[in-house]
């Protein structure tokens, strides 16, 4: 039987702020990896780093020490516009707040990381459309974000997080800001796209009843990440 593939790893990864004479080592030696259609919850404290280490994985930050692995490919080792190209094109990102474009309607919300790998806009359109259907917002292509709820609002980021197919997926707190019934349509979605797209999902959570659900938990405490027995 063969291995699962890993699609995201990160070996001895720190990172250390200095503020004045004062030295945070926020991340100490980090070893994580991610397999392909995993879904991992990341949980711990406030402050303990998590965004830090979401923001490291996903190419956003730069790290004291340390690798981070998409597939192969070390992602620090790129330019900033190689790693911007590669993450647009194998990586989604889902934050708290969906920071989708205002004046742009969900279909070119949608649109925006394929109108940015320089897709066809007809085809461009036919992806999103296709992803706006899989995440229940068929009818919902023309609205502009102030005329959707909460959780429609964040069903179009998380359809604009997949529609490039991507090997992974980071998510910093997708409920934070949900009611209970708009969240729990949100942690259905995700498994019902993981198991029919066999996206990975790398999920930072304070919701201990969903970190539970995920294939993995994992805690960040002290700066080190250990394997949690919740799940």
């Amino acid at each position: 039987m063969s291995q699962p593939t890993t699609v995201l790893a990160c070996q001895n990864l720190s990172k250390i702020y200095d503020q004045g004479d004062l030295r945070v080592e926020v991340l100490k030696n980090i070893e994580f990896n991610v397999v392909a259609g995993e879904m991992v919850a990341v949980v711990g404290s406030s402050g303990s780093g998590k965004s830090t280490l979401l923001n490291l994985l996903g190419g956003l930050d730069t790290p004291t020490s340390g690798t981070v692995l998409l597939g192969e490919q070390d992602i620090y080792q790129l330019n900033d516009n190689a790693r911007g190209r590669l993450r647009n094109s194998n990586m989604g990102f889902v934050y708290q707040f969906h920071h989708l474009l205002a004046e742009f309607d969900a279909l070119e919300n949608v649109c925006m990381p394929l109108w940015i790998g320089e897709m066809d806009k007809t085809m461009a359109e036919e992806k999103a459309r296709a992803m706006l259907d899989k995440v229940g917002l068929a009818q919902r292509i023309k609205h502009k974000p102030a005329e959707l709820s909460g959780g429609e609002r964040q069903r179009v980021a998380i359809a604009r997080a997949l529609v490039t197919e991507p090997k992974v997926v980071l998510m910093d707190e997708p409920t934070g800001n949900l009611d209970k019934h708009s969240a729990r349509g949100i942690h259905d979605l995700m498994a019902s796209l993981n198991a029919s797209l066999a996206t990975s999902f790398v999920v930072v959570t304070h919701d201990e009843q969903f970190a539970q659900q995920l294939s993995r938990v994992v805690v960040l405490e002290d700066g080190q990440l250990k394997e949690s027995q919740l799940a």
